[in-house]
C-alpha cells in the first residue's frame, strides 16, 4: 500500500478485511443458535418429489470446527504476515524480501560454475562451449523479449548479430550497456529543420546517405538544411557513437524500412528507447558472460 499519498486506502483494505472475519464469526454464531420451527417430525415441512423432506438436523460438529479453525487461523496470519492494509505482520515477512532471498541463494549455488569465467577474457569466454551455453540461457531470460530470441531484433529493438552498434560493439561497450542501461532520444527536429518542404529534402536526403531510393533533386535541396541533423549524426551522416546516433550511410533502420514515410515520422515525432540496466538484475558474472555471448554474435 505504499505506493498510496494517504492512509485512507491502508485504512480502508484493513476495516473492510477486519469486517469480513467478524462478519464469519457472527454468521457462525447466529446460524449455530438459530432455531426453526419444526414439526413433531423434525421436519420443515418443505417436500420435494412427492417424499423428498428437509430435515433440520444441526452441522457436523467437524463442519463448524474447520469453520473456527479458519477464523482463527486468518487471524494468526493477520498477525504474523501483511494483509491487514499496511500493517507489515510481525515476522516483517514480503514478497520483495522473499524473492530477494531466493535468487541469493540460486546465486550462490552457481557462483563455482562462474568463477572459472570470471578471469577470462570475453574474447576467450565467446569461445567455451560451456560458457556461451550460459550465455545463450541468460539472453533467453533477459533479453530476447526484446531483441527476439535469435538476437536479430525487432521494430525499435537492435539487431546484436550485425555489427551495427549505437553505443560501440566492444566488450567493454556492451557490459557498459547491459550493467547501466541506455537512454535513447531522438527529439523532434520538423521545427528546427524548417518548412514541412524543408523536412522532405532533408528526409530524401538521408535517404540518399545510404543510397535507399530517393529523390535526387530533394536530396540536393535537403544537404545544406542537414546540417540541423549533423550536431549528432555527423556532417557525413555516420553517427557518433558518443552519443548514440545511429550510423545514417548503412542501409540498416531500427524503427522501419529506408523509406521517406519511415524518416518524415523520426523527423517529425522523434523517438524515444530505453535499454534498462540490468546490474540489479544479473550479478557482475552473469553480466560477464552475457557480455561475451553476446559480443560473439556478431564477431563469429
Amino acid at each position: 500500500m505504499s505506493d498510496f499519498t494517504s492512509n485512507f486506502w491502508s485504512m480502508y483494505v484493513a476495516g473492510i478485511t477486519i469486517l469480513s472475519v467478524l462478519f464469519c464469526i457472527v454468521i457462525l454464531v447466529v446460524v449455530g443458535n438459530l432455531k426453526v420451527h419444526t414439526a413433531a417430525d423434525n421436519t420443515t415441512g418443505h417436500v420435494w418429489d412427492d417424499n423428498l423432506r428437509e430435515m433440520n438436523n444441526p452441522l457436523p460438529r467437524w463442519w463448524s470446527y474447520m469453520f473456527w479453525f479458519t477464523i482463527v487461523f486468518a487471524i494468526a496470519y493477520f498477525v504474523l504476515y501483511p494483509g491487514i492494509g499496511s500493517f507489515p505482520g510481525t515476522l516483517g515477512w514480503t514478497s520483495t524480501g522473499q524473492h530477494k532471498s531466493e535468487v541469493d541463494k540460486g546465486n550462490a549455488e552457481t557462483a563455482p560454475i562462474y568463477a572459472k569465467f570470471t578471469s577470462m577474457k570475453p574474447e576467450d569466454l565467446a569461445k567455451d562451449a560451456q560458457a556461451m551455453a550460459i550465455g545463450e540461457r541468460l539472453f533467453s531470460n533477459n533479453c530476447a523479449q526484446c531483441h527476439a530470441s535469435d538476437a536479430r531484433g525487432n521494430k525499435g529493438f537492435p539487431n546484436l548479430t550485425d555489427g551495427d552498434w549505437l553505443h560501440g560493439g566492444t566488450p567493454e561497450k556492451i557490459k557498459e550497456t547491459i550493467t547501466g542501461g541506455r537512454n535513447g532520444n531522438m527529439p523532434p527536429m520538423a521545427a528546427a529543420v524548417g518548412s514541412a518542404e524543408d523536412v522532405k529534402n532533408v528526409a530524401q536526403y538521408a535517404l540518399s546517405l545510404s543510397g535507399a531510393a530517393h529523390d535526387s533533386a530533394r536530396a540536393a535541396l535537403g544537404q545544406e538544411k542537414f546540417a540541423v541533423c549533423a550536431a549528432c549524426h555527423g556532417p557525413d551522416g555516420k553517427g557518433m557513437q558518443a552519443v548514440g546516433a545511429a550510423n545514417l550511410t548503412d542501409k540498416i533502420w531500427l524503427h522501419g524500412p529506408g523509406t521517406e514515410k519511415t524518416v518524415l515520422d523520426m523527423v517529425n515525432n522523434g523517438r524515444v528507447n530505453v535499454m534498462p540496466a540490468q546490474a540489479e538484475k544479473l550479478t557482475e558474472a552473469q553480466i560477464h558472460v552475457l557480455t561475451a555471448y553476446i559480443w560473439g554474435l556478431s564477431n563469429k
